[in-house]
């Protein structure tokens, strides 16, 4: 995720989807300390996910949870940190056990700290639980290692698709309940809404490192990647086909179609402003930023809202993210157990429980802005997610079958992180590429590419020695 795009907001708002665990943003705090035994001969367990002191209602409901956690639970003593991931510092405090017992980080970091045996496996006391089996098994594939064994347990996770506006589909001549689910038909359908109502057919982010961001998830669809592992270290990886061809259709998208609209240089919140005035017939994001278009920007005839899975061209996959709790290496047998215990209480079982799913919906149902309904990535199977809809049924007040395309559709895909090693760098680097593209007609994508590798790759050199 790009350090310009408040993705984990967009997520954290639809966090209310069965989950009361504590989801808003944290500050940094002091140095942690080696985990003790605390009055009374108690393990002490320290856990990242408090919020600071001046978010008072998540940080009552924070620690609410810890005295239920404790009572049920005697001899352990949670201690909460307001600690948060920097990539800067992350690494070093890792490798020298200066780490809490429970860490927090996003989704980019799970398949790296497992090659490199960072982090513990926690799949036997995770399967204890009774609903261990009842996992969405997308959710889990990033946060395994390839003999299955679970390190990690998600909160409010993520998957990008096709946002789009049903009322331009209508108006260009197409079917807004079958949105496109290729990228060939993505250019039909932008052509066709730029030609017949004058609005921008599709916008692609282009600053602020979202332009190599969703670069990214344009590559994975076509069955790229941007960094592979050679040897013990990560190497950018742009001049695939996969990623070439990404390019080469914006290229096309932009000079032989004429269909992305005249402003191209845009980051994310210029984008959905725009599609939330009703100037933009698609661009890529999830479900979540419903609540933008209409909270933060205004958007009236929120009714046109449409979301789709990431349509495909060779890659059946999308770009997926949120945040996940780790155990660290470092952490002993008794505070890896007790670990496991808060994980399972503090951010497994909200997710899973239609009481607390009903309980979030009623409560947001009663602020006339709210969004009831608005999907996010199941963290658990059909069946399960079935009995969280029934339960929230009530409440919803979004037009659900706007969003079917969506839920129906995403199953079928590959959820794929980000690239996990100086993912900003790439972003950085290929901001430039996308920018050429789109506004230099003769923009030569495989010398863009092969540049923007040989750059990344001496910067990823050199901070890998």
């Amino acid at each position: 995720m790009p350090l310009g795009v408040d993705m984990c907001r967009i997520s954290r708002r639809a966090a209310w989807l069965g989950c009361i665990a504590v989801t808003l943003a944290l500050t940094g705090c002091s140095a942690v300390t080696p985990s003790k035994a605390g009055s009374g001969g108690d393990l002490v367990l320290r856990v990242q996910g408090m919020p600071p002191a001046t978010d008072k209602p998540a940080l009552a409901l924070f620690k609410k949870q810890v005295a239920d956690f404790e009572k049920a639970n005697p001899g352990i003593e949670v201690k909460g940190s307001t600690t948060v991931f920097d990539p800067l510092t992350f690494a070093a405090k890792l490798s020298g056990g200066n780490v809490e017992d429970v860490i927090r980080v996003p989704l980019t970091e799970p398949p790296r700290l497992i090659q490199q045996g960072q982090v513990q496996p926690i799949t036997g006391q995770l399967q204890e639980w009774d609903h261990f089996a009842e996992f969405n098994p997308q959710i889990l594939k990033p946060l395994s290692d390839a003999d299955g064994e679970v390190y990690g347990v998600p909160q409010n996770p993520y998957a990008q698709g096709l946002v789009y506006n049903r009322d331009l589909f209508e108006k260009a001549g197409l079917d807004p309940d079958k949105p496109p689910t290729t990228w060939q038909e993505v250019r039909t359908a932008a052509k066709a809404i730029s030609d017949r109502t004058g609005k921008a057919g599709f916008v692609h982010e282009s600053k602020d490192n979202q332009g190599g961001w969703q670069l990214t998830m344009l590559s994975y669809a076509f069955g790229g990647e941007l960094q592979r592992q050679d040897g013990d270290t990560y190497v950018a990886d742009f001049t695939g086909e996969p990623t070439k061809k990404a390019l080469n259709l914006l290229k096309d998208m932009r000079w032989k179609d004429d269909s992305l609209g005249k402003n191209l240089l845009n980051n994310q919140n210029d984008v959905i402003r725009q599609f939330a005035a009703g100037q933009i017939g698609m661009f890529m994001g999830s479900p979540g930023t419903y609540r933008l278009a209409a909270t933060q920007f205004g958007m009236e005839d929120t009714g046109a809202f449409g979301a789709a899975p990431m349509p495909q061209s060779g890659g059946d996959a999308t770009l997926t993210g949120g945040d996940i709790y780790l155990v660290p290496e470092s952490t002993d047998k008794k505070h890896a157990e007790a670990a496991v215990k808060w994980l399972t209480f503090a951010y497994a079982e909200p997710q899973y429980s239609t009481d607390a799913a009903a309980r979030q919906a009623k409560a947001l149902a009663a602020d006339p802005k709210s969004a009831v309904g608005v999907p996010t990535l199941p963290v658990f199977d059909a069946e399960r997610q079935t009995a969280i809809d029934a339960a929230i049924k009530p409440y919803v007040n979004v037009e659900l079958d706007h969003f079917r395309p969506y839920t129906e559709g995403l199953s079928s895909l590959e959820l794929k992180p980000e690239p996990p090693y100086q993912a900003q760098t790439l972003y950085t680097a290929l901001d430039p590429v996308v920018q050429a593209v789109l506004t230099e007609r003769d923009a030569d994508v495989d010398t863009l590419l092969a540049d923007a590798e040989k750059d990344v790759n001496a910067k990823l050199a050199a901070d890998q020695k």
